[in-house]
């Protein structure tokens, strides 16, 4: 029983440890691999135009999950009207949230970190579900120079978006 205790108190410290290291090193998403915290410069100052967000084609965003640990994805972006746009594509069969672990955790939780170049955004997500305006965010996609490659999806899949609103009251955790 001793020894058991041993090893369980080693595999614990252990992962304290690793959790302590990744927090300080951030282990942000690479390519489609999620990731942990998101590094960078963190930005206060109110954004009243987002136009600048059509110079690159995705975004890393951090989420809150329900087990406490930050989840980092990268998804792609489209500014129109001045405004920020979050876009997912869901396949055939699944529907609003599910699916898509980012999108189960932002409709628990909005507030999010979102990481361009290296500043940081904390802000808050709202679900569109305007399909006038929804309609619009994939046209401005197609018209984005940097979404040349926009293929029309296949009508198994579908596109969900999310509009980035103001600076949240609430903060993503430090990382």
């Amino acid at each position: 029983m001793k020894k058991l205790l041993k090893v369980l108190g080693v595999i614990v410290v252990c992962l304290v440890v690793l959790l302590v290291v990744l927090s300080i090193t951030g282990f942000g998403p690479h390519g489609n691999t999620p990731g942990l915290w998101l590094k960078g410069n963190l930005v206060t100052t109110p954004v009243t135009d987002w136009s600048f967000a059509n110079k690159i084609e995705t975004v890393n965003v951090q989420t809150r999950t329900w087990y406490l640990l930050p989840h980092s994805v990268t998804t792609y972006c489209v500014a129109y009207n001045g405004q920020l746009y979050l876009t997912s594509v869901y396949r055939a069969g699944l529907t609003y949230p599910h699916g898509r672990s980012w999108n189960e955790d932002v409709a628990r939780d909005p507030h999010v970190r979102i990481k361009m170049g290296d500043q940081l955004y904390d802000r808050t997500l709202s679900y569109v579900t305007d399909p006038a305006e929804r309609a619009s965010v994939i046209e401005a996609k197609k018209k984005n120079t940097l979404s040349r490659r926009y293929q029309p999806l296949p009508p198994s899949m579908c596109f969900t978006c999310w509009i980035v609103r103001g600076i949240s009251a609430v903060r993503c955790p430090a990382g």
